[in-house]
Parts: C-alpha cells; structure tokens; sequence
C-alpha cells in the first residue's frame, strides 16, 4: 500500500497561500519552515499540514501560474476529501475566497473548487457514502458543473 505523503508548490506568497490552506483545514498545522538554497537562489520553504501528509510551499516570484481555464499543460488542481464541503465553503467564504466552480449534482459525492491566492485551485469533494463503487461512479449527474468565480 502506498500513499500520496505530500506536494510541494512554488507560491508566489507563502502568508497567503498558508492562510487559505488553514482556513480550509483548520486541524493542520505547521510542521516546519526554513530557507534554502535552490539553484543558486535564496527560498523560503514552510511545510503544512498533518503528521501523515503535507503541502510545501516555497517562496516564488510574481510571475502568474497556469490559466486554468487552457489546456496547457501542468498542474490542473488538488483535490482532498472532506468531511463536509458546506461547512468547508463558508469558512473559506467568510475569510473573502471566491468559489470557482460547483460540482454537478450527484447521488454520491458533492464537489466544490477554490483557487488559492497564488492560482493553485483546490477541489474539496465530500462523498456521500463509503460503498467504493458508488464512490467512483461516473455519470448519474443530474446537473451541469456551475463555473463561478472562474470565467469559461
């Protein structure tokens, strides 16, 4: 058995970047942070997160991320299961985090996607069951996915 341990993402601001992330989880914590020394330059690095699994975020320039909304290639979004994607949504909502798309309705899981400060988007899915083979059902949507804070 295996396990994705962690992600590492170059941000353009890591104050930020860490705030959305703690707002969307606040049980994760930071496990340790420092500078480096990549390639000749200067970064600053902070790892987030649980005792299991983590994000690392790094230092980066003001250069934009990928758009979204192409087809090149690159990182397209994280996605994490939780709990309760209502609740979820009005604490990033609260704290002024734009909701970028909604999920289309399904029997099974409930979907919302959120772009952090730095362009990363984030999709937090709550399923609705523990039966793995409704849990991985494709189709049985009764709705479109609803882009919102995202332009198509």
């Amino acid at each position: 058995m295996f396990q994705l341990e962690h992600v590492n993402l170059v941000v353009k601001d890591i104050s930020t970047t860490l705030d959305f992330i703690l707002t969307a989880f606040p049980d994760w914590q930071v496990r340790g942070q420092g500078e480096g020394d990549w390639y000749g330059q200067k970064r600053r690095w902070l790892h987030v997160g649980t005792d299991q699994q983590y994000i690392t975020l790094n230092s980066g320039s003001d250069a934009p991320n990928r758009d979204l909304k192409s087809n090149a290639p690159g990182l397209a979004h994280l996605g994490f299961t939780v709990e309760d994607v209502d609740s979820l949504t009005l604490r990033l909502q609260s704290k002024g985090y734009i909701i970028g798309t909604i999920g289309a309705d399904h029997p099974y899981r409930k979907t919302i996607y959120f772009t952090d400060p730095s362009g990363f988007e984030f999709e937090f899915i709550q399923y609705l069951t523990n039966e793995p083979t409704k849990r991985n059902m494709y189709g049985g949507e009764t709705s479109s996915i609803i882009r919102v804070g995202t332009a198509v």
